[in-house]
């Protein structure tokens, strides 16, 4: 069974989005007749080297997300994981030419299709008289022994992407004096890329990327590309579903990033990054297109402690989706040795959509975490009450939670009628958390402080929507209660407490929520505020009314 997919037609899916991209990037324009993207502002390049990148589709942003100033001037995109047409290469190759580049160069990741149709589009633009370099990315570090392939191209083409990117206009020859700065960490003076045609992100091993992913992707139209069991994560796979190094069993997010950690910077592993304590890096974290930010963010903080806890220093860290493989669940992480110049290239200005806005600051050795906020110092009660006064609310807060304890099940079984059937659970946990910090020692003498110390504690241990509502209802209720602490006071706290419950959950009384059974004990309270009346009296009554309702009413 095919996966669904919101696309319009199968056929049509890679245009579709790269004419998505382009419609809402002023930047950015369509060459006309091919799936090419290219600078709006080509006209101004004159006397500058164009960079073209480019691949199948289904790897979002790259590359298209990477056009712009400061990175790439173009990017020629195939079919959903398929290498792009020879005449659509040679297309661009011919646009930035006649815009009045002086040469153009062309950065491939390296798998077989995109080396043999960028190869021999660079070879036919060279017979047209135009100077066209060609580099070949190789990051992948799973493979522990050589490939006669190499190794695959994946997210550290990136990378390259940004430290090749700012172009100098030409004074001799454009493939020396007029290349980007960056270029010479790879190409050399001659115009070649030194180790056949690989750099950069692979042939000089100074970066290096691995993924694992929880399950497959789907092409639009196809089935998924392999199968995972439950309990197995795929280690070192590549970025079009192909297979990995090995299966290992799923495990926690610290153990995942140790395992790939220790893969990359395994010396034995012929594709290893030299990566030791004192080594100074850029770490991307990237998500191969399914992942939740969540997990995301997880995987990052896993990264960053594990890298530091080898005595490795985070220059920078790129967090997001910059190379994905469709919806496949998982991450890849890329690694890669800098130094101060290499930094600048790294930090240098793009307006490209994809690139992140990311601190110019090293991420190891600064203060991440602020100091909490210091409590406010309480201020004297003049309305706290003697010790007998003290006891007594000991003692009714006993009865309460006693009593909720002992309905558990009841107030459950209620709930499950019309609602989730935790209504026991979570007043029972609230009557735990207000047991065990009576233990803790004598409560507050002062009503006002009582109530907002129980509202801080349902607050935090109870939980739910009922911890949040009694939380207001309780913080509410204190503030007529420092000033004064007789009838009329508590009768106010009840319509205050009321009140926050009405405006911050929008509940109103008969609509059969757990205000109903509080509002009618509220009414009958009122009676406190005339002159003479009776404690116990009043209190009764407002125990025993029916709530609005009360057939009707659930637990919240």
């Amino acid at each position: 069974m095919t996966s669904k997919k919101l696309v319009n037609s199968v056929a049509g899916c890679a245009d579709d989005a790269l004419a998505g991209l382009v419609a809402c990037n002023p930047n950015l324009q369509l060459l006309q007749g091919h799936r090419v993207a290219l600078r709006s502002d080509l006209d101004s390049l004159k006397g500058q080297v164009a960079l073209l990148s480019g691949g199948g589709s289904g790897h979002e942003p790259a590359h298209a997300g990477f056009i712009g100033k400061g990175m790439l001037t173009g990017v020629i995109a195939g079919a959903v994981f398929t290498s792009p047409a020879v005449g659509s290469i040679l297309a661009a190759i011919r646009a930035v030419a006649q815009a009045g580049t002086v040469g153009t160069l062309l950065i491939v990741k390296n798998y077989t299709g995109d080396r043999l149709n960028f190869g021999l589009a660079r070879e036919q633009a060279r017979a047209e008289g135009i100077p066209v370099e060609m580099v070949v990315i190789g990051d992948d570090s799973a493979f522990t022994v050589l490939k006669k392939a190499g190794r695959r191209g994946l997210c550290g083409t990136v990378l390259i992407h940004k430290k090749l990117s700012p172009s100098l206009p030409s004074t001799h020859s454009w493939y020396s004096d007029s290349f980007p700065p960056g270029a010479y960490l790879c190409v050399g003076a001659g115009g070649r890329c030194p180790g056949r045609g690989r750099c950069g992100a692979g042939g000089d091993h100074k970066s290096g990327t691995l993924g694992v992913s929880l399950a497959s992707c789907s092409v639009p139209g196809s089935k998924p590309t392999f199968e995972l069991s439950a309990d197995e994560v795929e280690l070192g796979l590549g970025i079009h579903g192909e297979a990995g190094v090995r299966r290992i069993k799923m495990a926690t997010a610290d153990k995942i990033v140790a395992i790939m950690l220790d893969h990359m910077t395994n010396s034995s592993n012929v594709s290893h990054v030299p990566v030791q304590s004192g080594s100074s890096v850029v770490l991307m974290v990237n998500n191969l297109g399914g992942l939740s930010f969540l997990e995301l963010g997880i995987i990052a903080d896993a990264a960053v402690r594990s890298l530091e806890g080898r005595g490795v220093k985070i220059a920078r860290a790129l967090v997001g989706t910059f190379m994905s493989a469709l919806e496949m669940p998982g991450i890849s992480l890329t690694l890669l040795l800098v130094d101060e110049p290499l930094l600048k290239l790294i930090d240098a200005d793009t307006t490209a959509s994809a690139w992140p806005n990311m601190a110019k600051v090293s991420v190891t050795g600064r203060t991440w975490i602020r100091a909490a906020p210091t409590e406010p110092l309480e201020a004297p009660d003049s309305t706290a009450t003697g010790g007998t006064d003290s006891k007594q609310m000991v003692l009714v807060l006993e009865r309460v939670c006693t009593t909720l304890l002992g309905l558990e099940e009841h107030l459950n079984a209620l709930d499950r009628a019309a609602g989730d059937g935790d209504c026991g659970t979570t007043h029972s946990r609230a009557a735990r958390a207000i047991q065990g910090w009576l233990k803790e020692g004598q409560p507050p003498a002062s009503p006002a402080q009582l109530l907002s110390k129980l509202s801080l504690l349902l607050l935090e241990k109870m939980g739910g929507s009922s911890g949040a509502l009694y939380g207001l209802f309780l913080t509410a209720a204190a503030q007529p209660l420092k000033a004064k602490t007789d009838l009329p006071a508590w009768s106010a706290a009840m319509d205050a407490g009321l009140e926050a419950m009405q405006k911050y959950g929008k509940a109103a009384p008969g609509d059969r929520t757990m205000l109903d059974s509080l509002w009618a004990a509220g009414q009958e309270l009122q009676a406190w505020k005339s002159p003479g009346a009776n404690l116990f009296q009043i209190l009764t009554k407002a125990v025993k009314v029916p709530p609005l309702k009360m057939e009707d009413s659930t637990c919240v």
